[in-house]
């Protein structure tokens, strides 16, 4: 007999995984398929910043927002949940952070984020040049501006990814790695099932998570959902000691601190194809800045470098959501450098879809095919 599952999730990152789990917890068979081990492409290699909580009284004023949100809501109930079912602690740490600015411009610029932050309810301070230290002692008292958002929260990302692997195995589902889909079987306007290296696989539904490389899967079946990889280098430091107390965001930089002393510089930006080749130029970039915002971090040592490959999409926004023409095959990908922060609710969604729950949210904001959203739309860092 071919082999068979409810639904197949072409991409084992975080968004993949955590549909997976979803979908398990609600009794579904899954089979998770990865071209590489599972969990090691971008999901592996980011810094693991979470956005703060919001009010949860406050409706957002979008879907992007919204999915965010609900997001930030559902990473400590999903960590609880995962420490109980799997035994591992996916990291989840409640450490607030600072957002800092140094020139005049990114005062400007912060002054206006902070507006955003009232408006969603999420708790924040401004902090007076001579009281930095108080929430962020290594923070440079040159700069000009600096908010404390006391529920800013990390998690480990290799550990996150372990725990969900793990949880939906517990439940009976597949993690296949080194198991890529290659293909698909169709039938009209319904996917069958996959072809892979091993065989076809057959599914009553299909999901892709690919990551960078779902526009490309995508297109053999003449879907569009372009997914340009977007390359980000981090630098990873080790004082010795704990050097930072607080998660620190400067632009699209940021500076992450772990329980054991390690700093996460991040993370670049490049339009470099599917390179991933470190650079001496983006990390001596990463180390400039770190030193600027904190110069304890000058003297610690670098203790290693890396880069992984984000999905991009035609806008600044995910693709979720049914592939057009295709009854019954979703799309989860594109989330850019959000993907670690949105994949809770991502998943919930892409849930609802297949076990015919109404979504909870807007999906049209999302959809495949849809008219580029508008710069600026840009509100996730990872």
């Amino acid at each position: 007999m071919a082999e068979r599952y409810d639904v197949v999730v072409a991409g084992g990152g975080v968004v993949g995984l955590s549909i997976a789990f979803a979908l398990a917890r609600a009794g579904v068979s899954v089979a998770v398929l990865d071209r590489r081990e599972a969990g090691r492409e971008a999901s592996w290699a980011g810094a693991g910043l979470l956005p703060a909580q919001s009010d949860p009284d406050r409706r957002p004023s979008h879907p992007t927002l919204a999915l965010r949100a609900w997001s930030a809501r559902l990473y400590p109930e999903w960590s609880a949940i995962l420490r109980e079912e799997t035994g591992i602690d996916n990291g989840y740490r409640r450490t607030g952070g600072v957002d800092v600015a140094a020139t005049e411009a990114e005062e400007h610029a912060l002054r206006t984020t902070a507006g955003r932050w009232r408006v969603e309810g999420i708790a924040y301070e401004r902090l007076a040049p001579g009281d930095f230290g108080r929430v962020e002692p290594a923070l440079n008292p040159g700069l000009r501006l600096a908010y404390f958002l006391p529920d800013r929260a990390q998690v480990r990302n290799p550990w996150h990814l372990r725990a969900l692997a793990t949880a939906v195995a517990n439940r009976g589902g597949v993690i296949a790695s080194h198991r890529g889909v290659e293909g698909f079987a169709t039938v009209g306007d319904r996917v069958t099932g996959v072809l892979t290296t091993e065989g076809p696989i057959e599914a009553d539904h299909v999901v892709v998570a690919a990551g960078a490389w779902s526009g490309g899967l995508l297109e053999r079946i003449g879907v569009r959902a372009p997914t340009p990889p977007v390359k980000g280098q981090i630098v990873l430091l080790n004082g010795g000691r704990p050097l930072l107390r607080r998660i620190v965001e400067y632009g699209k930089h940021y500076l992450v601190p772990r329980d054991d002393g390690r700093v996460l510089i991040g993370a670049t930006e490049e339009d470099a194809g599917f390179d991933v080749l470190p650079t001496a130029d983006a990390f001596r970039g990463l180390l400039e800045v770190a030193g600027a915002l904190c110069p304890v971090l000058r003297d610690a040592e670098i203790e290693a470098t890396w880069a992984g490959l984000r999905p991009g999409s035609l806008d600044t926004r995910p693709y979720i959501g049914p592939a057009p023409g295709f009854r019954n095959l979703v799309v989860a990908t594109g989330h850019k450098r959000a993907g670690l922060q949105l994949s809770p609710a991502t998943a919930e969604l892409v849930a609802d879809l297949i076990l015919g729950r109404p979504p909870r949210i807007d999906l049209s904001y999302f959809r495949i095919g849809r008219d580029p959203a508008p710069a600026g739309d840009d509100v996730f860092r990872s």
